[in-house]
């Protein structure tokens, strides 16, 4: 199963679950990071990490470490 953060700049995808509990998870849902959310990679630092994506018209960075707890479902074209 694959991750947010194998997302490349430029490919869309489809949020499949969300692992992580506590305060991390509550802050995905704030930001509507749910299940069946579109989600794009608009653009990638330099070193790599973090990732911005655009999550329902907002762009937020998230770290490889918190993106590797979001699976998502499939790449949209």
């Amino acid at each position: 199963m694959h991750n947010l953060f194998d997302l490349k700049k430029g490919q869309k995808c489809l949020i499949d679950k969300i692992l992580t509990n506590g305060s991390m998870r509550r802050r995905f849902l704030d930001i509507g990071l749910t299940p069946n959310t579109l989600v794009e990679c608009v653009n990638i630092s330099p070193q790599g990490d973090p990732k911005a994506f655009l999550i329902r018209g907002a762009i937020i960075a998230i770290r490889q470490e918190d993106c590797k707890n979001i699976l998502i479902k499939e790449l949209v074209v």
